[in-house]
């Protein structure tokens, strides 16, 4: 297992800084990791300072809420291709999955994998909100939509990847879309025990504790 390549290093916190931002890429170069996660005003920062590497740029998307109009997160997501995104992690409409408008939450996943063509889609449940009902409803819409991922958490809700989520997501869609673990993620252990439970990305804002613990 080579942890670094799992890791989305990520920093998504309203008072990060260009200076912020510069160093997170500086520590991703170091650090080989997989990937960058900033939010959508850095990523033609992130995509120049990560220039002629091969690390990826993955920025969010209707973060944190999930609850901007669709057109917006579309359009969101298109800019930010545009601008060098290679990966887009979106929130899906947490309040209008839980009123049970399944239809309305599938068409917005789709019409934004649609935006972005052949770039990565991950989407995220933020699943302290839901139960595991609804989980289990989030993975289906997600698979049905042409997700390329799905992801457990913002990191700004009220907990974050849990052991028993990544089982029950990885139980739903199997090998059809693959998982990314994120929020409260610390520790090598941690991390590692979700990667044995099958996910294929860490997302964190402790990836250079992770690889030098």
């Amino acid at each position: 297992m080579v942890l670094n390549q799992y890791i989305d290093h990520t920093l998504l916190k309203a008072t990060a800084t260009v200076d912020d931002i510069k160093k997170l890429c500086s520590e991703a170069k170091k650090h080989n990791f997989y990937a960058v996660c900033v939010n959508s005003y850095y990523v033609a920062l992130a995509d120049s300072e990560l220039m002629n590497t091969n690390i990826k740029v993955a920025t969010v998307v209707g973060f944190p809420l999930g609850s901007i109009i669709n057109q917006v997160k579309v359009y969101e997501a298109k800019k930010c291709i545009d601008q060098g995104a290679d990966e887009i992690d979106m929130v899906l409409n947490i309040g209008l999955l839980k009123s049970g408008y399944y239809k309305i939450v599938e068409d917005e996943i789709r019409a934004v994998k649609k935006a972005i063509g052949n770039k990565l889609l991950k989407v995220i449940f933020e699943n302290c909100y839901l139960t595991d009902e609804e989980k289990k409803i989030a993975c289906k819409l997600s698979m049905n939509a042409g997700a390329d991922y799905i992801k457990t958490s913002t990191g700004f809700g009220t907990s974050g990847a849990t052991f028993e989520d990544i089982v029950l997501m990885k139980n739903q869609v199997r090998d059809v879309v693959k998982i990314k673990a994120s929020g409260g993620i610390q520790d090598i252990e941690t991390a590692e025990h979700y990667i044995d439970l099958g996910v294929s990305r860490i997302g964190t804002s402790s990836g250079v504790r992770l690889v030098t613990s």
